[in-house]
């Protein structure tokens, strides 16, 4: 555990606004947020912008340059956020000696790849309100996860940036907070939302109810390197 401790960096101060890594940029490092909210994009040849997700503290950023040695994408911070660099190059030595980092790493690469696919579903075979509703459900459960309130959230990204995300208009987001709202799923106040129903927001993502009131297991010690939380979403 010590020599990991070297490896990381401890606590690099990133402002709201602030990139943390660019499009192309050369991959050095992932990247533990302790603190904070980020939102991962990518631009399109035409000028647009793509949302591709948002990470929270307790969760591990950069993954996208691992394959072609480049980031693929833009990691900008939602609020001032703390992260703790790992140097990937130092990362993977250590692992051929301790075989459980490797493993822990091999997860966080999974996990990478199941919520690609889950954003493909998310895009390819679900109405507005069944993505709209998966989405806030699986950053509830995440929050859960760690520590927060399982009914309630502030949400650190615009409508539009959840548009972007969904595949949606600003317009069709907008309208399915409020149509939630008036059915009695949601309490929407701007950027603050409270959940009044789970189960109708899981009937409407057409979700399986079984297990739906089971919370989400809280990270387990063997899940942090050095006190650096390394749990991906």
């Amino acid at each position: 555990m010590k020599r990991i401790d070297k490896v990381i960096d401890k606590r690099h101060a990133i402002r709201r606004g602030e990139f943390l890594y660019r499009q192309g940029d050369v991959f050095e490092s992932l990247y533990a947020i302790r603190l904070g909210h980020f939102k991962t994009s990518i631009g399109t040849p035409d000028g647009r912008v793509q949302v591709t997700g948002f990470q929270m503290a307790g969760e591990v950023i950069g993954f996208d340059g691992i394959v072609g040695g480049r980031h693929s994408c833009d990691a900008v911070a939602l609020e001032d956020a703390q992260v703790c660099k790992m140097p990937f190059n130092r990362m993977e030595e250590l692992s051929r000696d301790i075989p459980s980092l490797q493993h822990h790493i091999h997860r966080l690469l999974g996990r990478e790849i199941v919520r690609d696919q889950g954003v493909m579903l998310l895009l390819g075979a679900m109405s507005a309100d069944e993505r709209v509703a998966t989405f806030l459900l699986n950053l509830v459960q995440r929050l859960h996860a760690r520590g927060f309130a399982q009914t309630e959230l502030v949400l650190r990204m615009t409508r539009e940036d959840i548009g972007s995300y969904l595949g949606l208009t600003l317009e069709t987001v907008s309208r399915t907070f409020s149509r939630f709202a008036a059915e009695g799923i949601l309490l929407v106040k701007q950027r603050q939302i409270q959940i009044l129903s789970t189960a109708g927001l899981r009937r409407v993502g057409n979700l399986d109810d079984t297990g739906a009131d089971a919370a989400p297991r809280p990270l387990a010690a063997s899940e942090q390197v050095a006190n650096v939380p390394l749990t991906a979403s």
